[in-house]
C-alpha cells in the first residue's frame, strides 16, 4: 500500500495525504460485499485506475465527494463500523517473552554441553 501511495504521490505531487488515500480508495476494485467490508476493506488497490482515473476531489469537510461516472469504482457509502469480535490471536509480547526465554535456555544448554565436553577431553593433571 505504501508503494501505491508513493506512485500516486509521484504522479500527483500536490495531493495531500488524505487526497492520496481518497484516490486509492475511490479507484479500488470492490470485492466481497458491496462497499467497505471486513474482508476487503474498500477493495483491492487498482494502481492503473489510481494513476489514470478522473477522481473527484475531497469535499471541504473531508468526507468523500460523490463520484463521477468516470470514476472506476464508486466511493463506498458511510456505513457504521461494527465492533470487531475479540481477537483469538495471542498477544505478540507473549511470543517475544517466550522467544527470549527460549534463546536464553538454548544458550545455557550449549554452554553446559561445551563445558562438559571440555572437561572430558582435558588432559589429566
Amino acid at each position: 500500500m505504501a508503494g501505491a501511495a508513493a506512485l500516486v504521490r509521484s504522479k500527483f505531487p500536490d495531493l495531500s495525504a488524505a487526497e492520496v488515500v481518497h484516490r486509492l480508495t475511490a479507484t479500488a476494485t470492490d470485492k466481497g460485499a458491496p462497499g467497505r467490508d471486513r474482508e476487503y476493506g474498500y477493495g483491492v488497490v487498482n494502481l492503473v485506475a489510481a494513476l489514470t482515473a478522473d477522481v473527484p476531489p475531497l469535499a471541504a469537510s473531508g468526507a468523500p465527494a460523490t463520484p463521477s461516472a468516470s470514476a472506476v469504482a464508486p466511493i463506498p457509502s458511510s456505513t457504521p463500523d461494527v465492533a470487531a469480535p475479540p481477537s483469538s490471536e495471542p498477544d505478540n509480547r507473549s511470543f517475544a517473552v517466550g522467544g527470549g526465554i527460549g534463546v536464553v535456555l538454548l544458550l545455557g544448554a550449549v554452554l553446559v554441553a561445551l563445558l562438559i565436553r571440555r572437561r572430558r577431553h582435558a588432559p589429566p593433571a
